[in-house]
């Protein structure tokens, strides 16, 4: 999940995406590296990245800014089927876009990506553009016209605009998309956008029985840890409704029992969790790392905060490995903290380590047989030592139009593989051999729709189980790991669920397989759902 922060992805991406992202001219980053030349045991693969420019989706007319801004269901788009546009499904439909905006670089034109959406009611009326409310639109027989607007500052005022020029079948729509502020066309692009039911002739489920669904009301739930017979959800603020924790009693799991929901004053962002013998560890957006008490399981006491005293610490994900715990901290000064945690309730502070000369902030990490796995945002993925005193960088693996989001960690055939996943448009599991840090090799990789992202990832002997947000619980068998094979799935994404909007970050989001019989899983509409393990 993105942090509440200004830390860039691509500064286009984020503001069309309209998540908490700092926005700025839209430049494409540059492309990594070449790697290093590859000498184990499975074949190199080519790197693409998150996003290929796939060309216009259509040919979008250059538009005048009267027409484009101030009245943009007048628009007109030659040579598109506009008659095509009556067969679209509205009723209730959630799509998601993938834009393609077309500026003025050095280079000439050039392109870059973008995502968005759009969502219908019952009645087939929008009720929100891009995450907002709409704010204009004209939708007939031959017409199809989404607009939103908003404040960006006090100063600026940004307009939004889907113009649909074709139909490819009831649940398949490309078409114009434009960005006014203050009134002056400030970019333009192409579309295209897909409908998020279920991916064509798939079911519901195979292979994973749902054994229980259990609603959580506090904030928009992202992660679950499982342990003592309870499951702790924790959630982030969202509209209206304030984050925090919630835990359940899982003993039994056709029918679990909520028995505490709590925040701390004016603290609600909790977004990641996980436990040691006694002691539970919250991420914190504002308060760092909280300590709770889990003496009596159904009721976390809460302990002391870390770093106390000092300042805001922003600490987005936890990860506890032996008697070490990493909690990852975009802000203020995007860094890994380290502490030493063979006291539960008492963390102690041992080292930092911040990427040196890099522009994204560690996201989550992996600890495994000595060196830490770290997804650095923008920086792409990186491996870092944990054998002396300082955490010392071993090697890093970057890719075009990376935002590295998750990793799991195993060994295969004598070699060191990562499994890891992006969080942003068309971002998917990469497989990569980093037996050798300084060459990181990609190897094998597992992708679904590109309008969709991955979330979390977790790695049980050889079964790799997969948060795919709307493409739900994905468990594939990774014997091979250069062929990932999909054993089982669950769509947990619904369009008719309550508080789903027509975001990229909705659907199955966290996961844990504790190892007695089930799959916990957070749905970030559903709640707490809980499997049989395939």
């Amino acid at each position: 999940m993105p942090v509440r922060a200004a830390h860039p992805l691509l500064a286009l991406v984020c503001a069309m995406s309209l998540s908490a992202c700092s926005s700025s001219e839209p430049t494409p980053p540059a492309p990594p590296p070449e790697p290093p030349a590859y000498d184990g045991p499975w074949e190199a693969l080519s790197e693409r990245g998150e996003w290929e420019d796939p060309g216009a989706f259509e040919a979008c007319p250059a538009l005048n800014s009267q027409v484009a801004c101030g009245a943009p269901e007048a628009i007109a788009l030659p040579g598109c089927d506009m008659g095509s546009l009556a067969g679209l499904e509205r009723e209730g439909a959630i799509y998601r876009a993938e834009i393609r905006y077309e500026f003025q670089g050095q280079a000439g034109v050039q392109a870059s990506p973008g995502s968005g959406g759009f969502q219908f009611d019952a009645a087939r009326q929008p009720v929100s553009v891009m995450g907002r409310a709409p704010q204009g639109f004209a939708l007939d027989s031959e017409r199809f016209v989404l607009a939103t607007e908003y404040t960006r500052t006090t100063q600026e005022r940004d307009r939004l605009t889907f113009a649909g020029c074709r139909a490819q079948g009831p649940r398949h729509l490309t078409g114009c998309f434009l960005w006014c502020r203050n009134g002056t066309l400030r970019y333009r692009g192409s579309f295209r956008a897909e409908r998020m039911t279920w991916r064509e002739d798939e079911p519901e489920s195979s292979g994973l029985q749902l054994l229980s669904e259990s609603f959580v009301d506090r904030g928009l739930p992202v992660d679950v840890y499982v342990t003592h017979g309870h499951a702790y959800v924790v959630s982030i603020n969202a509209s209206e409704r304030q984050g925090g924790l919630t835990v359940f009693d899982v003993r039994n799991p056709h029918a679990p029992v909520q028995t505490a929901s709590f925040q701390l004053p004016n603290d609600g962002y909790w977004n990641g969790v996980w436990a040691r013998d006694d002691a539970l560890y919250v991420a914190s957006g504002d308060a760092g790392l909280l300590v709770f008490d889990l003496e009596d399981p159904a009721r976390p006491a809460f302990v002391r905060n870390h770093p106390g005293g000092s300042g805001p610490v922003d600490v987005h994900t936890v990860f506890v490995e032996g008697t070490r715990l990493y909690a990852m901290s975009p802000g203020p000064n995007q860094e890994t903290l380290i502490f030493d945690v063979s006291q539960p309730l008492a963390p102690q502070l041992l080292t930092r380590y911040a990427h040196a000369g890099g522009n994204g902030y560690p996201h989550d990490a992996f600890a495994y047989d000595g060196r830490l796995y770290i997804n650095h945002t923008t920086d792409g993925f990186l491996v870092v030592s944990l054998g002396g005193e300082t955490p010392e960088l071993l090697g890093r693996y970057a890719y075009p139009y990376a935002y590295s989001h998750a990793n799991a960690v195993g060994t295969f055939n004598g070699r060191t593989v990562a499994f890891e996943g992006g969080e942003t448009l068309g971002a998917h599991v990469r497989v990569l051999d980093v037996t050798q840090p300084a060459a990181i090799t990609k190897i094998g990789e597992y992708r679904l729709r590109g309008l969709t992202s991955v979330h979390n990832m977790l790695l049980v002997g050889t079964r790799l189980y997969v948060a795919y947000y709307h493409e739900g619980v994905r468990v594939l068998d990774v014997s091979n790991p250069a062929q990932p094979r999909e054993v089982a799935h669950f769509n947990t994404f619904r369009e008719s669920d309550p508080r789903r909007s027509d975001g990229m970050y909705e659907g199955a989001i966290g996961m844990r397989v504790p190892g007695d019989g089930h799959v916990y899983v957070v749905d970030t509409s559903r709640g707490l759902l809980i499997f049989d393990a395939p």
